[in-house]
Order: C-alpha cells, then structure tokens, then sequence
C-alpha cells in the first residue's frame, strides 16, 4: 500500500467529518498538499503540529508533495502556485524548496486568478475560491483535474432495480448496471462500517513511463444507519486494497454462501441450481446497479483542525507578520457517468496583513514618440557562447501604421 494511505486517509477523516452527511466532493490530497509544502518553513511547536496533522515527518510530507508535484500521474493533472504581494526576502529559502513545477511570481487580479482555476481544472471549476483583496500579502494554490472514460461503460437500467426500500427508485427513470465483465463487485467485511457493498470501475488506462497508469473509481455503501465519515473511512481502506491489488481480487471480500439469502438495502441475494466447473460445487457471481451523480462543493478549510493556523504562522514569521489573518478553501467538482468520471479541485491558501501606511507613489508613462534605438541581444542561461551576442540592433526613425490583422486577438499572421 502508498505509504502515503495512512496520512491522506486521517487527513480525509477531518475533511469529511467536517462536511458531515450532506451531498459534497472534496479533495483532501488537495489541501494536504499546501500543508506539505508550507512545512518546511516552521519550526518548533509549530513544526511539530503540522507534523500532527500531516499525519508524518513535515520532511518527508514534503518530500512526497514534492514528487507528486514534479511528476504528476498522467490521469490527473496537477499544479501549484505561490503568488506574492512583493517578493518577501524572508521566503526566499522557502520558495527555492518548492517544486520546480510551482508557479511563482506577484500576486495576480482576481480575474487572473478566475482564469488559472478555469486553465488548470480544464474549464471545470470556474471561479477561484479565494477573493483577492489589498491586504492579502500571499496565495498558495493547488489544482487536481481528471477526466476518463471507463475501460467498459456501464449499461442502462430501471431506476427500480434500486430496490423497493430506495426512495432514489420513485425519483430516477434509468440508473447504471454493470457490464458483463471489466467491473468488479464484492460484499466486503470492514471495521468501521461492517458489511458493505463495493463496485469498482476501472478508466481505460493510458501509457506511461514505465508501463500503463490507469485509475479506479470505487462506490461503497453500507447500510443505511452507519455515520457517512465511518463509510468514507471505510471506503478510503477498501480502495487504496483494491486499488494495488491485481484483477479480480476483492480486499475484504465476504463469500455470498456466508449470506442470508433475501432482500436488504445494499442486496439483493437469491440462490438457484447450476452447471459449474468449481471444486466446491458453488459458483459467485455479483453485479452492481448505482446512479449517475455530479457534485459541486466549496469547503472552508480555516477553522482549527485543519492545520492552516499553523501554516499561517510559520509563513508569517518568515515575513515579519507572526498572527497573520488567513484564508483557506477549497473549490471541488465531480461527475460520474454511464461512460465516464471527472472531477477537479483547486485548493488556496491566503494570508493577509493590514493596509499598508499610507504613501506616495510616482508612476510613469513612458514614450517613444521620436527616433529611438532598438537592440536584440541572445541570452542563454547556461552561459554559453550566445549569452549576451547582440544579434540585431535598429534605428527607428519611421514608425509605422498598426496592421488590421493585428487587430484579432490573437493575430492571424501569429
């Protein structure tokens, strides 16, 4: 298993306890990210509660930020970002620890920031979560895309093949059944939430590095009276199981010959006689009818338990600003569907400071409204033979009238 499971899973449990039982999609990889990163910059106790809620060594959380940001899986896009209001000399050993793949630079407008959300969640979450406002001094961001089709796409059925004691069943018209082969379904026994039913839907995998990376989607559900933070936790076991383990395998799973046969909630179970090739003389078979759904989420990660206190303290000490006011929340957008799943994230965090003392600023517009001289010098940041060589260079004395091809944005001829 990811030795990463155990801190995502706890890290996981704070976020969905926190959303409690109402219809919501989250990422807590996404926020925990920002935690790894901004961990290196603390010290003392505050280093020792980031660790506390990371869920491991703040280094080696880092670490591990680090990978998954420098090589992101090729079914799930990924980026970060830190924009500043001035470049802090404070963070200047922070930010050199970064991913190179991090985005840095000043602070963008609010529509720029729209835009980043919009660029890196392929147009599935619209607005950035934080409002940028004059006192906001820095943003760390992070955005989680993924859009697959299914390796098999799931065939249609009745909504009442939900069952008679679904209320969804009076609700729906068509609902999703399984294929006849390339999903997996399983009664699987868990700690925290019994029995439960597991559908597992592999996307069509694409081709990697090393080999081929792919991604599961797995639903569980257990009966109708378990607490939704012990189903989660309990799916969060079950599909990191799963998700390892080679095809066909079933982690937890319970043999239907050690269920009572009839109708619950979570199955249907029926027996009849047949033909089998099995040693025992029993054959299992399972299938799995679920809904369509989509989620449109927005979570406020500033209260206490989600480690961004912390975060903020150890970034403002380092920028002179030891209590800074902060802001973290998390944009997160998911559908599944009869050929396919997408979701996306974008998780920013905010720190901000009083105004500043009031100043005078002289700005200039400068103009080039007679002859002036043009240079074109070659540049080359390994230092080589073309760094610094004036390559073209021009007196301009004649301008000229701006073309109407350049008037369309982007230019034709560009």
């Amino acid at each position: 298993m990811n030795p990463l499971h155990e801190p995502l899973a706890r890290y996981a449990e704070r976020l969905h306890r926190a959303a409690g039982d109402a219809h919501h999609v989250a990422s807590p990889l996404g926020a925990w990210l920002l935690l790894a990163l901004t961990g290196p910059a603390a010290t003392g106790d505050t280093r020792a509660e980031l660790a506390e809620v990371l869920g491991t060594g703040v280094d080696a959380a880092a670490e591990a930020a680090r990978a998954l940001l420098s090589a992101p899986h090729p079914l799930v896009a990924s980026a970060s970002a830190v924009w500043e209001r001035e470049p802090f000399a404070g963070l200047a050993g922070w930010r050199a620890g970064l991913p190179e793949r991090t985005q840095r630079g000043p602070l963008p407008d609010q529509a720029a920031l729209d835009a980043w959300a919009r660029e890196h969640t392929g147009g599935l979450i619209d607005r950035f979560p934080l409002d940028v406002t004059p006192e906001t001094l820095l943003i760390l961001t992070s955005a989680l895309a993924t859009k697959v089709s299914w390796a098999d796409p799931f065939q249609v059925a009745p909504a009442a093949r939900l069952g008679s004691g679904s209320a969804w069943a009076g609700r729906l018209h068509r609902v999703l059944r399984t294929p006849p082969w390339g999903h997996r379904c399983w009664v699987a026994g868990t700690t925290r939430a019994g029995d439960v039913a597991v559908h597992a839907a592999p996307a069509r995998p694409v081709a990697g590095a090393d080999g081929e990376a792919g991604m599961l989607v797995v639903s569980v559900a257990a009966a109708p009276d378990v607490p939704a933070v012990e189903v989660l936790a309990a799916a969060q076991e079950v599909a990191a199981s799963a998700a390892v383990t080679p095809d066909g395998s079933a982690p937890g799973r319970r043999s239907l010959f050690d269920l009572p046969l009839g109708e619950t909630p979570l199955w249907t179970l029926r027996e009849q006689p047949t033909r089998t090739f099995a040693a025992d003389g029993r054959e299992e078979h399972a299938e799995a009818v679920l809904p369509c759904w989509s989620a449109q989420s927005r979570h406020d990660l500033s209260p206490a338990g989600f480690g961004f206190a912390a975060a903020a303290r150890a970034l403002g000490e380092l920028v002179g600003v030891p209590q800074p006011p902060y802001e973290v929340a998390q944009a997160a957008v998911a559908r599944f569907g009869r050929f396919g799943f997408e979701a996306a994230a974008v998780t920013a965090f905010g720190m901000a400071a009083g105004l500043p003392p009031e100043g005078i600023a002289r700005m200039a517009e400068l103009r080039f409204g007679h002859p002036y001289a043009v240079v074109a010098v070659a540049t080359d940041s390994a230092g080589g033979p073309w760094h610094g060589v004036p390559v073209y260079s021009a007196w301009v004395a004649e301008p000229a009238e701006l073309p109407e091809s350049e008037l369309v944005d982007p230019p034709v001829e560009w």
